[in-house]
């Protein structure tokens, strides 16, 4: 597992605020124009740029210009990255509370073999 992989510190980063991941879901639905993402927000329009272009820094989304209107679309393969690296982890936490659990139990198991007084 990379230690520092900054794509991947991207990705983390822009899910990391819940205003954005709002805006994310709401993609999920297709194509959206910006001013459709940004009436449920009760944000002023440049807020939501600034999160939309975070969400696009890190590949989440990406944005195109209509004539006057900024379409967005999210980029489902974008969380590969950030959904391989939390079942490495995963793998690696659950992998040492076996181990733990596995000492734990030959301790418990001198304990029991061990004679009273």
């Amino acid at each position: 597992m990379a230690k520092y992989d900054p794509d991947l510190s991207r990705i983390f980063h822009a899910l990391g605020d819940p205003t954005r991941r709002a805006l994310l879901r709401h993609m999920g639905q297709g194509v959206v124009p910006v001013s459709a993402l940004a009436a449920p927000t009760g944000f002023a329009l440049p807020t939501v740029l600034r999160h939309l272009s975070v969400l696009e820094d890190a590949g989440l989304i990406q944005t195109e210009k209509r004539g006057r209107t900024r379409l967005c679309r999210a980029v489902p393969v974008a969380l590969d990255a950030a959904s391989d690296w939390l079942a490495e982890a995963r793998a690696e936490w659950e992998a040492r509370t076996d181990r733990l659990e596995a000492f734990l139990e030959t301790l418990e198991d001198d304990d029991d073999a061990e004679p009273r007084h």
